[in-house]
């Protein structure tokens, strides 16, 4: 018997995972404990074996495709067996198959009947037409002027009328032809997108009824009407998005005073890219509207009065990455810390003079190399033994102060940041922490870390100092109660006995959840971490 395979949950905190590569294909044979595909979760690209054994039947997600948790990944079974029942159902037995097909199929009926019903409610050829989310921004729209009036007839791409957004007037071009039936907002008024705006169709219609009716519902568009303008729409409302820094300083010329330039979008990015003067060119469309034609054939020559003026060439541009689950992830999880947790910072500079002489001398040893990032994870798990608190974690319903020290090291990745956590770093020797920490950072960067290398983590380091970043702030690692900043050692002038000689510094900054650890609970970890860190032979005595 056939059997599902369905996205599995690989993390805590996973939503959803991308396919990114298909180890089996269809036909194969699958053994029990054989990868079937690598999956990239929120946290890391992970392996994901096969529980069962038979032939690969049907492979539901593809590679590079995205899908929430318990999707249908695979169906896994014996070679030609008919799957095409869990295709259509995913049942697990034929009572339930049967039932849930039995209701479908009602909905289905019910749908239909539902569509059918707002289908007869538009007569044909009749277009609602809804105020345009003309920015990424856009939440409602004014009507600024209505370029045309009730009974005029309207072709594919005449400018309807001039809205104005939270960015800039811009015009709104009708992808429909026909009669202006009716306006649903008068000059002046606002709306928000997606309410009334027009309703376009053959010449003497009563829409009065679908007016009322979309009124009644508090402007949600019915299905099958925005259906139609939401196709032609869309494209116009994304074009708009890109232009809309250039007509931001611009609006004063979409308004409708005296001295107004009439200009089709395209013919003003024409002018635009060619340097075009609007104010020197004739327009020969409707009301002496400047159309394609009129840029194409205007020379340069007549532009005399626009000698001396600055004209920009350059091309707006712009490439989209589609986000990937990491960077979601921290995004997701980072505002969630900054905007719950109450973060404070304390910042301190310590004296690296005798941190740099021991780690040349530790160094001197064989086969020892560890880093001053070593020497950091060190002193911090051996100070949050001394204090508890920092060494905290905040839940909605209880505080848990951890008796063991288990430190994430953040590592930057090409998609974003992970954190390994070095376990147990008060019980592990400077030689073990910079073992760790390099196979992890290794893994890490190859997306290769387990779950169990990634979890648990009780505090935060956060080093940028390899980068030549002498100070910054973090944000916490929830569910964690501290991050420590990590900067660069600086060589600069200091004052030792009375005297200003050069020294070598480091400035760190410690952000607390002001919900567990008080201003002097961080303070007095920083004395303790000073201690270590400014006399490192602490450490291994």
């Amino acid at each position: 018997m056939a059997e599902v395979i369905n996205m599995p949950r690989l993390s805590d905190t996973m939503e959803e995972g991308t396919v990114a590569s298909w180890l089996k294909k269809v036909g194969d044979k699958v053994e029990e404990g054989d990868i079937l595909a690598e999956i990239e979760t929120d946290k890391a690209t992970m392996e994901f074996e096969s529980f069962n054994e038979g032939t690969l039947l049907h492979i539901g997600i593809q590679e590079g495709e995205t899908a929430k948790v318990d999707t249908l990944l695979a169906i896994i079974g014996e070679e030609g067996e008919d799957i095409s029942g869990y295709l259509n159902g995913d049942a697990t037995s034929n009572d339930s198959e049967e039932k849930e097909s039995s209701e479908s199929e009602e909905k289905e009926t019910e749908t239909e009947s539902s569509d059918s019903s707002e289908e007869q409610e538009l007569p044909e050829g009749v277009i609602v037409v809804t105020m345009p989310r003309l920015s990424d921004t856009m939440e409602e729209g004014t009507v600024a002027t209505w370029l045309k009036k009730v009974g005029d007839e309207v072709e594919e791409g005449d400018i309807l009328a001039e809205i104005e957004t939270d960015k800039a007037t811009m015009e709104f071009e009708s992808f429909q032809s026909g009669n202006l039936l009716h306006i649903g907002l008068e000059e002046g008024e606002s709306a928000k997108v997606d309410s009334l705006l027009a309703i376009i169709g053959p010449k003497g219609t009563d829409v009065s009824g679908i007016a009322k009716n979309f009124k009644s519902e508090g402007a949600e568009p019915k299905k099958e009407a925005p259906k139609a303008e939401v196709k032609k729409e869309a494209p116009k409302a994304e074009t708009k998005k890109v232009e809309e820094k250039k007509e931001a300083p611009k609006a004063s010329t979409s308004t409708s005073t005296s001295g107004r330039i009439f200009v089709s979008p395209l013919a003003k990015k024409m002018a635009e890219e060619k340097g075009v003067d609007l104010n020197q060119v004739k327009g020969s469309g409707e009301n002496g509207r400047i159309v394609k034609k009129d840029i194409e054939n205007f020379t340069p020559a007549a532009q005399g009065a626009s000698v001396g003026k600055f004209v920009a060439t350059g091309q707006e541009d712009f490439d989209e990455i589609p986000n990937s689950n990491m960077r979601k992830a921290i995004a997701k999880n980072l505002a969630k810390s900054k905007f719950t947790a109450p973060h404070y910072y304390l910042n301190v500079e310590y004296d690296m003079e005798n941190a740099i002489a021991f780690r040349k001398q530790y160094n001197s040893i064989p086969d020892t190399k560890i880093s001053y990032n070593d020497m950091i994870v060190k002193a911090c798990a051996l100070a949050l033994k001394q204090h508890p608190q920092v060494n905290s974690q905040w839940f909605d319903d209880r505080m848990q102060l951890n008796n063991h020290v288990h430190i994430g090291v953040a590592v930057a990745v090409p998609d974003g940041l992970l954190v390994p956590v070095v376990k147990f770093a008060n019980e592990q020797s400077l030689t073990q922490i910079g073992g760790a920490v390099k196979e992890l950072a290794g893994k890490a960067r190859n997306k290769k870390l387990g779950l169990d290398e990634m979890e648990g983590s009780t505090f935060t380091i956060s080093n940028l100092g390899m980068f030549g970043i002498d100070s910054f702030t973090s944000i916490i690692n929830q569910p964690n109660s501290a991050i420590l900043s990590v900067g660069n050692i600086v060589e600069k002038p200091v004052v030792k006995n009375g005297q200003i000689v050069v020294g070598n510094t480091m400035q760190l900054c410690l952000a607390c959840d002001h919900r567990t650890v008080d201003g002097a609970t961080g303070a007095q970890f920083l004395q303790t971490l000073k201690g270590y860190i400014e006399n490192p032979l602490t450490m291994v005595v």
